[in-house]
């Protein structure tokens, strides 16, 4: 044991060596240990022994607690946004090109220290979006790249405040805070109720806003590969990589609950097709009411026949898979019901 704890105590030694010191007394700061202990914690909660404590137990609804949770998360993430650009990223005292990390104790850079310790601190909150689907009975909805995205966060904000707490990679923050307030207003909007289900129409392009926030902040981490900049190429490296690991991971979200929607109605369309020219003929054979009759039992037969080969038809996996939260949707999983027996 004496064995270990010298190891980490080297490793501490040679963390705080390269340390910001502006940051190492903070709460949670001295040691990457605790952060990573709660985000092992959060995937053990939300992937074991939640699902297990509810199985026997009937789901808590939250609508209240949702909309409150969501409109502090949007208060939040505004107020984020504000500090991190009026800091630098919105006055022009940032470059987009190159931004090194000032360590000096100046006002405006202090802010900025700070704001960049809240952002990592608003990841830890973000743990409830999961909690409240466990508590809600949606496994479904704990996908693995919610888990992915959720648990990773905070330990890979921690580095960052660690080490360069402002400078380039407050770009991430700058883009992440804001597309999370655009997102956590849908996910308000959502917790309202069916009523408001018509003006949301625009839920799948989150996903897609997703992906072209990874974008930015890839093209805007690698460029520094190719350019003379006083910031470390290993944060590059660091920041770089997780955008472009989750791109990835949305890229088969979007493709999964999205695209695949086409080859179902596709195939739904055929089977309506074969349906009703099987019903005509059958009607200048039999008479109208035989017609009527064996074209609707052909029109099924020869659906989902048609259906089958052009291509099973992958099971529906609907934007609430990571977005949606609330009962906004139950118009459309009544819809569901004739095509999967596993329902919400």
């Amino acid at each position: 044991m004496s064995i270990i704890m010298q190891y980490i105590d080297r490793f501490h030694d040679m963390l705080d060596k390269h340390a910001d010191t502006r940051t190492t007394n903070w709460l949670l700061m001295s040691s990457p240990f605790p952060t990573l202990l709660i985000c092992l914690s959060y995937v053990y909660i939300v992937k074991v022994l939640g699902p297990k404590l509810m199985e026997n137990r009937k789901p808590f609804q939250f609508k209240n607690t949702l909309v409150v949770y969501n409109l502090f998360q949007v208060i939040f993430s505004a107020w984020l946004f504000y500090e991190i650009g009026i800091s630098g990223w919105l006055t022009g005292d940032y470059s987009l090109r190159c931004q090194p990390v000032d360590y000096s104790d100046r006002p405006e850079v202090l802010r900025m220290v700070h704001a960049s310790w809240w952002y990592y601190f608003s990841k830890f909150t973000e743990f409830m979006d999961t909690i409240f689907f466990v508590l809600r009975k949606k496994n479904n909805h704990v996908s693995t790249l919610h888990v992915i995205h959720h648990g990773c966060m905070p330990m890979s904000v921690w580095f960052g405040v660690k080490f360069t707490p402002g400078g380039h990679s407050t770009f991430f923050g700058l883009l992440n805070t804001f597309v999370h307030i655009v997102m956590y207003t849908y996910y308000l909007l959502a917790a309202m109720g069916p009523k408001i289900q018509p003006y949301l129409w625009w839920k799948k392009y989150l996903t897609a806003f997703q992906m072209l926030q990874f974008i930015a902040i890839m093209v805007h981490a690698f460029q520094l590969l190719f350019i003379d900049c006083n910031y470390p190429k290993a944060f590059v490296w660091w920041i770089g990589l997780h955008a472009v690991m989750f791109l990835f991971l949305f890229k088969e979200f979007y493709q999964q609950s999205y695209q695949q929607k086409k080859p179902r109605k596709l195939a739904m369309m055929n089977g309506v097709a074969k349906g009703d020219h099987h019903q005509s003929k059958d009607k200048h054979a039999n008479g109208v009411a035989n017609g009527t009759t064996n074209g609707v039992a052909n029109g099924v037969a020869n659906g989902v026949t048609n259906g089958v080969a052009n291509g099973p038809s992958p099971r529906r996996r609907d934007a609430a898979d990571y977005y949606v939260k609330g009962e906004s949707l139950a118009t459309e999983l009544n819809l569901r019901k004739s095509f999967a027996t596993k329902v919400e």
